[in-house]
């Protein structure tokens, strides 16, 4: 950082000391001047409307968001919160939100709100579907290729990183590290929670910047059944640890054709509630690799169910007090595919820069090219070219939707998979997805046609200049 940088670090940190010092004896106010600051700080960034919508929701006591507000304050590390507050709020929502813009105009090529990227491709499961339990133990992006990633990205504007795997905590003294080096930046990984101790919490703390996903399936016969005997209650075990310690943590789930009722039912919700699940990031099952059975994807009407079910537990007066996100589902709220760098793309462990954590091609390497010679390079570009993919954005992906289009982009730019034990054509991965992608078509096109969608502040390079001269004004 910048002396500038950092002297206005201290000064917004400052404040939000003592925001957070008095703020037990008049929560609402003071967390509606927290809303002012993050307004001042932001200015024009984002809609008004969004952070007008934040104060009511303060202002109104029986509303879920109101009561998540609440528990963060009651359960969290004040001194971990402010930290987390400066690098989500300040480095990623306002230095690198307003950087990410200017990068791509300057660019001409998708620049990521967030990168994912694996620091090995070992993992101590070998869950259902999974394909990092096909990988082994061989690949491990060593502390200096992790850092250049993100010292990398942070000069493109790039201040939210995701850490996969493998299982990532494999490497936790590694991460540690990188937090404490870039504090600016907000970090999370993907866990299956068996390593989570006394020590990691306490180095969440100190650093701030931390947090986790920690992986389940429903209760202990779902969980058990798709990641092995024993894996539910080591989770419940790391999520009572992490609650005791005042950390910031929250659950990843990967709904299959199996599971959508365990996963989604009340009773499951309600416990991890009450076990300090603060954020809930939902993914539909995607058959990748060798081993993966399509037949675990969900069926159109489960995938349907999935919509409905989600706004119902967003609802501020019948929802759940959690943050929820379904990747799938929510692509009417970024605009369709976020991949290829559009808000986001993925490092594997041997370094191969693909356009997501569920495409496993590329076309290059960290060890040979530049994020940003990644992003220009044929692939990304071709995304960039090529999104939306469909402009009903409940079929947002190019492979589990719309299998035509990567079939497409693989062919014409050459990309090469990038699977680490055994080469996954496209035709292998696609022929996948074809049955879901004909089925769920025309009730997608229903639901779309039937509900009102918001109309997200994005661009694509139809909308540029040049994809103008190229498309026309369609």
């Amino acid at each position: 950082m910048t002396i500038k940088e950092k002297a206005e670090r201290m000064a917004v940190g400052a404040t939000i000391d003592g925001l957070l010092k008095y703020i037990d004896k008049n929560p609402q106010e003071n967390l509606i001047k927290l809303i002012d600051l993050a307004e001042k700080l932001l200015g024009d960034t984002f809609p008004k409307k969004n952070i007008e919508a934040a104060r009511r929701i303060i202002r109104e006591q029986d509303n879920v968001y109101y009561t998540l507000a609440m528990s963060i304050l009651r359960d969290l590390d004040r001194e971990m919160l402010k930290k987390m507050l400066l690098a989500v709020g300040l480095g990623a929502g306002v230095k690198g939100t307003k950087a990410v813009r200017e990068n791509r105009e300057k660019y001409k090529c998708n620049i990521p709100f967030q990168i994912l990227f694996d620091p090995t491709s070992a993992c101590n499961c070998k869950c259902k579907g999974c394909w990092a339990a096909e990988y082994g133990h061989q690949n491990n992006l060593t502390y200096e290729e992790m850092s250049s990633i993100v010292s990398q990205g942070r000069e493109l504007g790039t201040h939210f990183y995701m850490l996969t795997g493998g299982e990532p905590l494999i490497r936790k003294d590694d991460l540690i590290k990188l937090c404490e080096e870039y504090p600016d930046c907000a970090f999370m990984a993907y866990t299956n929670g068996h390593l989570v101790d006394e020590k990691l919490c306490d180095d969440m703390l100190r650093v701030g910047n931390f947090a986790l996903a920690l992986s389940i399936e429903g209760d202990e016969e779902s969980t058990d059944d798709r990641r092995g005997e024993g894996n539910y209650q080591k989770v419940i075990g790391a999520m009572k640890l992490l609650k005791s310690k005042g950390c910031l943590y929250g659950m990843s789930v990967c709904y299959t054709r199996n599971n959508i009722d365990k996963v989604t039912s009340d009773e499951f919700l309600d416990k991890m509630v009450e076990l300090g699940v603060k954020y809930a990031l939902y993914f539909n099952f995607m058959p990748v690799g060798h081993e993966a059975s399509p037949e675990l994807i969900p069926t159109p009407e489960q995938r349907e169910y999935m919509y409905k079910w989600l706004r119902r537990v967003r609802n501020g007066k019948t929802g759940k007090p959690m943050f929820f996100m379904d990747f799938q589902s929510d692509g009417e709220y970024v605009g369709g595919c976020i991949a290829g760098g559009r808000n986001y793309f993925h490092i594997n462990s041997a370094g191969d820069m693909e356009p997501c954590v569920f495409i496993h091609f590329s076309d290059s390497n960290i060890r040979t090219h530049t994020l940003l010679e990644a992003l220009q390079n044929p692939l990304f570009m071709a995304f960039r070219h090529d999104q939306p993919f469909n402009d009903n954005h409940l079929r947002p992906c190019p492979m589990l939707e719309n299998p035509q289009c990567l079939r497409d982009i693989v062919s014409r730019t050459g990309a090469k998979s990038t699977n680490l034990i055994q080469e996954e054509t496209a035709e292998m991965l696609c022929s996948k997805c074809d049955k879901f992608a004909k089925e769920w078509a025309p009730r997608a096109d229903a639901l779309w046609n039937s509900t009102k969608h918001p109309n997200p502040k994005t661009q694509y390079y139809r909308d540029t200049p040049e994809g103008k001269a190229e498309f026309g004004n369609k």
